[in-house]
């Protein structure tokens, strides 16, 4: 049985686990927190930190494994590959990757050199002055460099609270350096495009439309549902992909999954974010359902052999996604404990419900902390069908099967997403 180290611990990485151990591999899970939730489903576990090369080099000669792996978490990448050149492994991550995709500011000089806007903003380190980027008026966003799931962020609307925020966001970062950037309001429009790099070659593989809560004061919007394929795919495809397809050949990228954000305003697109790993979001579920190649078994299967994807995967590869409309729902909850969910069963018995990540059960409890950051998500449903208008009528029905309620009684589901705009897809 051949043995592969998995790094990250988090819900998202523990569906790739679940994956790996169904392709008959034998798992070992490596992430400090002993309870990580990945590591209930591994085979083997080690509560070490992801940035202890030394001590996973020791654990990968020991057991010898075959293969490691890079959860879904950005700050593990570099390791991941630092790991795998000490063991002669394959890595999809290169040094060029790494820089351009896994630090904001790397992204930020390549996004320059290539011509890809990005979003306005600086980078302030520890001890400096506290200064705004020029050109930009508040609200500001803040963030640390080295942080995701929406930990640390906060959109600042006056002076005062800027330069408090500045000061408290700089704990955050391991690195003593935060962003500073233009905060795109809801008025912007939100989308993303996920890439497969094969053998050194882009390929779209989606482009996606998001639709974010802004219920919770001043933390980082978080999603709310996604639509696939974006209404202005068209639009993407003639300006930003040619470019960014230049940005990704400099970076000397062989293999791997990408996932880039946009805000769109006024018909520009932002570009922001990239992850170099599977995502939260997973689009791989909807690609694998649609278009018969499966990324998790991509990856895993490279991990092990080196090889990406099979020969024929430019044909199976298609971003129109064969004419169907794809949709992730998330739902949200608001903080306490979850007295009863009803309604799971049917749920995924929907004709359209292709697919439920679950990440909290009867019982559990949301805490406050989690309120603002990904942690507050109870499902993600993927939904499949053949017209936006079938996909609205989706989520009424998922609305009226799930219920979910607290000690009092009190319905706990944050907002549901507004319903998509029919109109605005028509003319794909």
């Amino acid at each position: 049985m051949k043995k592969i180290i998995i790094l990250g611990g988090n819900p998202e990485t523990g569906v790739l686990v679940e994956f790996a151990n169904n392709m008959g591999l034998h798992t070992i899970v490596i992430d400090p927190n002993p309870d990580a939730p990945a590591k209930k489903f591994a085979a083997e576990t080690y509560d070490i930190d992801g940035f202890n090369i030394d001590g996973i080099v020791k654990i990968a000669q020991e057991q010898n494994v075959d293969a490691v792996l890079v959860g879904v978490a950005d700050i593990l990448v570099k390791p991941y590959k630092e790991i795998c050149d000490r063991l002669g492994l394959p890595c999809y991550a290169t040094d060029g990757t790494i820089e351009a995709f896994c630090s904001k500011d790397g992204y930020k000089r390549y996004c320059e050199k290539y011509d890809v806007l990005d979003i306005p903003g600086i980078y302030l380190k520890k001890d400096e002055p506290i200064r705004k980027p020029k050109n930009v008026e508040l609200p500001l966003m803040v963030k640390p460099v080295d942080s995701g799931g929406g930990v640390g962020m906060k959109i600042c609307r006056d002076e005062e609270d800027y330069n408090e925020t500045v000061k408290n966001v700089l704990k955050f970062s391991k690195k003593g350096v935060v962003l500073v950037e233009k905060y795109m309001d809801s008025s912007c429009h939100d989308m993303a495009a996920y890439y497969t790099f094969k053998d050194g070659v882009p390929y779209l593989s989606a482009v996606y439309d998001r639709t974010l809560t802004r219920l919770q004061g001043n933390s980082s919007p978080i999603g709310l549902a996604t639509l696939y394929p974006s209404k202005l795919a068209k639009e993407f495809v003639e300006t930003v992909h040619p470019k960014l397809s230049e940005l990704f050949k400099a970076t000397g990228v062989k293999n791997g999954v990408l996932n880039v954000q946009f805000f769109v305003e006024n018909g520009i697109f932002y570009s922001y974010d990239p992850g170099f790993r599977l995502q939260g979001e997973a689009p791989h579920i909807h690609l694998a359902h649609i278009n018969g190649f499966d990324h998790r078994n991509m990856l895993l299967n490279f991990a092990l052999t080196g090889v990406f994807g099979d020969d024929n995967f430019a044909e199976q590869n298609d971003y129109m996604l064969r004419g169907k409309k794809a949709c992730s729902i998330w739902v949200l909850l608001k903080a306490g404990k979850i007295t009863s969910i009803k309604g799971l069963e049917e749920l995924k018995n929907h004709k359209n419900v292709i697919f439920v990540v679950e990440r909290f059960k009867e019982g559990d409890e949301v805490l406050p902390a989690m309120i603002g950051t990904e942690r507050q998500v109870l499902y993600r449903i993927y939904t499949v069908s053949d017209s936006v208008a079938e996909t609205n009528q989706t989520i009424l029905d998922i609305q009226n099967i799930l219920d979910i309620r607290d000690e009092n009684g009190e319905d706990m589901v944050l907002e549901w997403t507004d319903l998509w705009n029919t109109d605005e897809y028509s003319h794909h």
